[in-house]
């Protein structure tokens, strides 16, 4: 399993550096384990050269083989919790940092229409810690920040939230909007990847590309210390510009949130399950149903 597990990894990042730091292992032990299961299979999975790694015939065979089987096991322990439970459910559905108000009132309604097949209740977390969680089965569902490219989850894109610039209120007095080219003496202040959805890591890149070359890092991956930095003038960020996202609840006095005009942004929220979980039949059915209908129209902020 362990091995299938290896391959399915580096088979999904087509690098074996990234599968390992996904897999929180070395790569050289890495690279010898998908060799021992190519020996154990007696089959090359994958093509190596010095600038990529590409699947060969067997190795495209048997990823969705892999996955399937992973998938299977991963499910053992909600198959066997739901098969030997008989008191009323409780469910968990998963939610991001600082949920926007709408999607909260939206869950509210989700977990009173849920109200007589089971109890939901909400469980925080980040957007990665989120998916994977729904992948396990120890989620039922979970509201999380987009992309998300796990095969076996649905998604159902519920929200929209255009991004600007928090960046220090008395530098850029008086402005409505700012140009990439304003912000380029500022450091622009990140936290850890694990912290932070992965849409952020693409914005850091971009704004690189820009010519933003600047970075603070901070490494507590919270938000109000990100403030602290941009009121004093240190560093710029990017949040979320509607007013009413709970993001702007950190802002203090000197922080000033600005679109940028030659820099559209925008973070994608969706509604995530696991598609054999919402089948006829299968054990979540009503409740993704409800959910379906209760999160129908996106909202665009």
């Amino acid at each position: 399993m362990l091995h299938l597990r290896y391959f399915v990894a580096v088979a999904e990042e087509l690098n074996f550096s990234r599968a390992a730091r996904k897999l929180h292992m070395a790569t050289s032990p890495l690279s010898q384990r998908i060799k021992d299961l190519e020996r154990e299979l007696d089959q090359a999975l994958f093509e190596r050269t010095t600038h990529q790694v590409t699947l060969t015939p067997a190795g495209a065979t048997l990823l969705p083989m892999a996955r399937d089987v992973l998938d299977r096991v991963n499910s053992i322990p909600w198959r066997l919790d739901e098969a030997m439970s008989r008191r009323r459910k409780t469910l968990f559905i998963g939610m991001p940092p600082t949920p926007h108000p709408v999607l909260r009132d939206r869950v509210s309604l989700l977990e009173e229409a849920c109200r007589e097949e089971c109890d939901l209740k909400r469980w925080p977390g980040t957007s990665a810690g989120l998916i994977a969680a729904v992948h396990d089965g120890r989620l039922a569902l979970a509201l999380a920040r987009l992309p998300a490219s796990d095969p076996s989850l649905e998604v159902i894109e519920v929200m929209t939230e255009r991004l600007g610039a928090a960046v220090p209120a008395d530098r850029f007095a008086g402005r409505k909007s700012l140009s990439l080219a304003d912000l380029v003496d500022l450091p622009y202040a990140t936290m850890p990847n694990d912290a932070v959805p992965a849409y952020f890591e693409e914005i850091d890149a971009r704004l690189n590309s820009a010519g933003i070359k600047k970075r603070i890092r901070i490494n507590t991956g919270d938000y109000a210390g990100t403030s602290e930095l941009i009121s004093s003038s240190i560093a710029f960020s990017m949040t979320m510009l509607s007013p009413e996202s709970p993001m702007h609840l950190h802002r203090l006095e000197n922080v000033a949130v600005l679109p940028i005009d030659d820099f559209p942004s925008s973070l994608v929220t969706g509604l995530l399950f696991r598609k054999d979980r919402a089948l006829d039949g299968a054990d979540l059915e009503t409740v993704i149903a409800r959910a379906r209908t209760i999160f129908s129209e996106p909202v665009s902020m």
